[in-house]
């Protein structure tokens, strides 16, 4: 019999406005999230001086009560130091700029994060961009599903609260004092730009946001603001660095699921379900296809309106590895555009 992969730290999670305790001075939370993936976990630093939240939740009157909840049992009054957001994804960096407000303190994320993340808040003010558009269509998208994604564009800036016009950076091998705990920034690339995961050595705990979760695959896509990118590539390169960096007895706290032990093998899994991935898609690449043409390839459940963008997103991701990797090449043919192998 195979061993398993991972081995989970916790048998469940705390119930929401509940905290569970990691080791002294850190607590683990967790928040409902409206959407199929229903909660994020965060992370609460604390001592006689001062408080310091890791990842905040989306924007949402539920998040707010939940925290709320959060301050009146764990957090005691006027101590918040800092707010740390390990990527710009709502989920994480949702309620930041309210915590900074509400408890005067100070915002800690890398640059690439930051910037985007105001970057994509503007733009959700705006028209939908031709870009946009032109980007999707070329994937095989109809013009009615269209339709549906520009009543739905702005969702980004509604789900985060404005951020602070300031904010303190984050780099690969910085140390980060929080709570007389000294953690290390490891940056991760691909699920988004420029991800950081704090690594406790002295506890031997890392808490690895979106980079390592134990269940799920992280999305890794393709935006229409970038369509040429390589995410996929970013994210393996990032993959086999953390295997290499992080022990197999090292605590992981991911953003979803339960903490776990196992960063190399399950890092390994999912380097394996991509390559994987790729080497099916180049295959159906031996006859021009779309990127609608190829969910089926790269997904077990049904793409409806409710997932196509990310799917286009994804599927484009892979799409872009290959053709970096000069396997595949593109042809766009009115506006659409078709991928086949070399």
């Amino acid at each position: 019999m195979s061993q398993p992969v991972i081995r989970y730290a916790f048998d469940q999670a705390p119930a929401v406005g509940d905290a569970t305790e990691i080791f002294p001075g850190l607590l683990w939370a967790r928040l409902g999230l409206p959407m199929a993936l229903d909660h994020i976990n965060v992370w609460i630093s604390r001592s006689d001086q001062q408080s310091v939240i890791i990842d905040t939740g989306i924007n949402t009157r539920t998040s707010k009560e939940t925290w709320q909840t959060l301050f009146s049992k764990y957090v005691a009054p006027r101590t918040l130091a800092k707010v740390v957001a390990t990527h710009l994804h709502p989920d994480h960096v949702g309620l930041a700029g309210w915590l900074t407000r509400e408890h005067d303190c100070e915002l800690y994320m890398t640059r690439s994060e930051y910037l985007l993340c105001r970057t994509l808040c503007f733009d959700s003010s705006l028209e939908i961009p031709e870009e946009a558009l032109a980007f999707y269509r070329a994937a095989g998208i109809t013009e009615e599903q269209l339709k549906l994604y520009s009543s739905m564009y702005g969702g980004f800036g509604r789900a985060v609260t404005p951020l602070p016009q300031s904010y303190r950076r984050l780099q690969e091998g910085d140390t980060l004092d929080l709570c007389d705990e000294t953690w290390t920034i490891l940056v991760g690339n691909g699920h988004s730009p420029e991800h950081a995961c704090l690594f406790n050595a002295e506890r031997n705990v890392l808490i690895s946001g979106d980079q390592i979760l134990p269940r799920i695959s992280s999305i890794i896509a393709v935006w229409p603001t970038e369509p040429e990118a390589d995410p996929l590539g970013d994210w393996l390169q990032s993959c086999r660095r953390f295997a290499h960096d992080v022990a197999a007895d090292t605590l992981v706290l991911p953003s979803h699921g339960l903490p776990f032990y196992g960063a190399p093998a399950r890092l390994r899994q999912l380097i394996d379900h991509h390559e994987s991935s790729l080497e099916q898609l180049f295959a159906r690449c031996s006859t021009p296809q779309r990127a609608i043409d190829v969910f089926d390839v790269l997904f077990h459940s049904a793409i409806d309106d409710s997932n196509r963008v990310m799917a286009v997103g994804e599927t484009m991701a892979h799409f872009n590895h290959l053709r970096h990797q000069g396997r595949i090449e593109r042809e766009r043919i009115d506006g659409v555009d078709w991928y086949h192998s070399r």
